[in-house]
């Protein structure tokens, strides 16, 4: 038997990760690094963009930019520990890195679950309430919309991060994912982790059920709204920008639910990988692709900057 050991700052965790799979680890390490990149530059282009015109310092624009932020962070948080572990054989994190990571990953999750419902809110203003949105989507209204995502995401994850290396580890700290992430930590304790299995449902369904259904609300006022309109060029308009975003929301949730929401499988650790994958690189990499395509808006603020306007 395995003898229960008390973690200390110079332990360490094994991430198995795709350790299953080793004829992927090659290809997983090129696709990774692409998707990876292709986040770095798309969110920093947003993010830039934003800034330099004038025409984008609007709120939409504004929570698009925290969006970017966030998922510039979230993928930093475990993709290039996840490069590093595919490209040699040491798959090795620190207890510190495990910890750090836990907690930026829970964090800035839990933060877009709400910084999602805040921007659906700001459709729901633009399309619902034209006449009295800059009253509705003020600047500071807007700041104290984005600081609470971050604060709700940040508290939460504070809480979640402690229960969990409170827990007693074993001591063969195999962690079976490609990242530090509450059930797979939850899998090598050595006692009763029923109480923080119930925790991570309940703070689940808070952070997922609860913003799905506002925003779901927020669309179902926006879909009344639409049917009222006349304008060809405001349903236009409305479906490029709501279309987006419902985009963003559909491929950040569903994989979210699938994971943290189903009961666990004979074979869910091994899916929930592939999985997690997707909504880690994959998802903050198309983020950008979805705003900036076919949007008016972006494209006229690069003829602007690059002066062919």
């Amino acid at each position: 038997m395995m003898e229960q050991t008390n973690t200390s700052s110079n332990d360490y965790f094994v991430l198995l990760g795709f350790s299953n799979w080793p004829h992927l680890e090659v290809i997983l390490f090129v696709v990774i690094l692409i998707f990876y990149l292709l986040t770095l530059i798309g969110n920093l282009f947003i993010i830039i963009l934003s800034y330099l015109d004038s025409h984008l310092h609007t709120p939409m624009y504004f929570f698009l930019s925290n969006l970017s932020v966030l998922d510039l962070c979230y993928t930093t948080s475990s993709i290039p520990q996840l490069l590093f572990n595919l490209w040699g054989p040491d798959k090795t994190i620190s207890y510190a890195g495990c910890m750090i990571q836990l907690y930026f990953v829970l964090a800035l999750g839990a933060t877009e679950c709400v910084l999602l419902v805040v921007m659906s809110y700001d459709r729901y203003a633009a399309v619902c309430k034209p006449l009295h949105y800059n009253v509705l989507m003020h600047p500071r209204f807007c700041r104290l919309l984005a600081l609470g995502s971050w604060v709700c995401g940040f508290t939460n994850s504070a809480l979640h991060s402690l229960f969990t290396f409170l827990v007693p580890l074993c001591g063969h700290r195999q962690v079976d994912h490609f990242f530090c992430e509450v059930p797979a930590l939850l899998q090598i304790s050595c006692v009763d982790t029923r109480a923080n299995e119930m925790t991570l449902m309940v703070t689940s369904s808070i952070f997922v059920l609860i913003p799905l259904i506002l925003i779901f609300t927020s669309y179902g006022a926006i879909a009344r709204a639409v049917l009222r309109m006349k304008s060809s060029t405001g349903l236009q308009k409305v479906f490029g920008t709501c279309g987006a975003h419902l985009m963003v929301v559909s491929l950040f949730f569903i994989p979210v639910m699938c994971i943290y929401l189903q009961p666990p499988t004979e074979n869910s650790q091994d899916q929930g990988k592939f999985i997690a994958l997707f909504y880690t690189v994959v998802t903050p990499s198309l983020n950008p692709l979805i705003y900036t395509l076919r949007n008016k808006d972006v494209r006229g603020a690069v003829r602007r900057l690059t002066g062919r306007g």
